[in-house]
Order: structure tokens, then sequence, then C-alpha cells
């Protein structure tokens, strides 16, 4: 999934996005800490290296993004994640992890979680993400969603079969990692009217996120994740803002 570089939609202007950084490794937390400290419109209110920790900051600091390491020494980032979110329901939840496993991925999306990251993606596509999730949309990489898709079963045959020809469009731009927003200025339509054909494309297919939307839609052809490839590329790499 490609990430989308344009102001989160209806956010306020000018706020900074409140981040927490949940990582047991110090070092590695002050790294990511120092790198979104200097984007322009990021500040990192918190760091917590446990899980306990991690849920009384979140409750006390009500961060926008909580990006959060699976591995963690009392919990996992899964549990972490849901137990942030009952403290703080409005922050959205990133797992950072240092491997791709089909189980935590599935986890994480049923856990309400807006992302998925491993510790090996660029530091842009960090950056990327906590703008990404911020703007109420959703991340998985590529090779997270491959993980994902054996996973993600239906016992039902042609998944998708009664998406209008508008609602393929507008899914493509969803695989492709383009915002409400961005979808709305490519296809020339008002932002209301994409909303509309986001929530139609959810209900057809079954899903209840936009994560496990897209997931879906892979994983029965309904769209071209080459295609999705290609926009990366062409994006370029600087970090979001």
């Amino acid at each position: 999934m490609v990430l989308s570089t344009s102001d989160p939609d209806g956010a306020p202007v000018g706020e900074p996005i409140r981040v927490l950084v949940v990582d047991d490794h110090h070092l590695f937390a002050e790294s990511v800490s120092r790198v979104l400290n200097e984007e322009g419109d990021i500040v990192v209110v918190g760091q917590s290296g446990t899980s306990a920790a991690a849920v009384g900051s979140a409750q006390q600091l009500q961060p926008d993004v909580a990006l959060v390491d699976y591995r963690l020494p009392e919990s996992d980032g899964v549990a972490t994640a849901l137990a942030i979110r009952e403290v703080s329901p409005a922050t959205r939840v990133l797992i950072l992890t240092g491997m791709t496993d089909e189980r935590i991925l599935t986890d994480a999306i049923e856990a309400g979680c807006a992302g998925f990251l491993t510790k090996d993606n660029a530091i842009w596509e960090l950056v990327a993400a906590v703008h990404l999730v911020h703007s109420g949309e959703a991340y998985l990489s590529p090779g997270a969603l491959a993980a994902l898709l054996p996973r993600l079963r239906k016992d039902h045959r042609n998944i998708g079969s009664d998406l209008t020809v508008r609602e393929h469009e507008v899914l493509q731009l969803m695989s492709s990692g383009a915002g409400n927003k961005d979808i709305a200025g490519l296809l020339n339509l008002s932002l209301n009217t994409i909303r509309n054909h986001v929530q139609n494309v959810l209900v057809k297919l079954g899903a209840h996120s936009k994560l496990e939307a897209v997931a879906i839609a892979a994983r029965e052809g309904l769209v071209d994740r080459r295609q999705g490839d290609r926009r990366a590329d062409t994006r370029g790499r600087p970090a979001a803002g």
C-alpha cells in the first residue's frame, strides 16, 4: 500500500500530530523520536518502555498516534493497543515489529489498529505512515499484505461482483494508498461523495475497515497491486508533511 502525503481530512491547520512512542529498546525509541520531532508538524509527547507505562501515558497524554512495538516486556503490542484504545479512544495505533507474521497482522486489525510497520521500513515510510493514520486512513506495506492474505478467508465466491465501475476506481485508489481527499481530487468528485463510495465498498466487501477492504480486494484480484507499486515509485521518497 502506498502512502498518502496529503493534509489530513479536516485536521486543524497548524496543530502538530502528538505521538507516543512505545518500545523497550531505549536507543531505538530515541532515534525514532528524534526523526519524528524533526518534522514540522509532529511532536513526540512521550516515550514508554512497557505496556503498563504506555497505557498510563496514553491516559494522561491522549496522543493522536501511538507507535507501539509488538514485543514488550510485560505484554504484546496488540494487547497494549487494546488497552490504549480503552483509555484514549481517539488514539490511532500503529504496530511496529521486526517480523511479518500473519497471525499478528490479523490480531492487529481485529484490535482496531490503524496500521502495521516492520522495523526494516525506510524512515520516510514511518513518518508518512504517522501522517496517514492521523488523517483517518490505514497503512499496510505490500509485504505485510501478502502475509495477511492467507488468513482472510471467505466461504462464498464472487466477492465484489456487485461493485460499480466508480466503486472499483475508488477501491483501486484506496489500495494504492490514496486518502479520501486524494481520491476526490483525482476523480474530480466531492469529499462527501467519495466517503459514500468508500462506505459502499466496505459494505459490499463485508469489510470492517479500509485496511481489511484492501486486503480482501487484493486476495480476490479486484485491484492491480502492481499499479500501487508504480504509484509508490512515482511519488518519491521524501517524508510526508
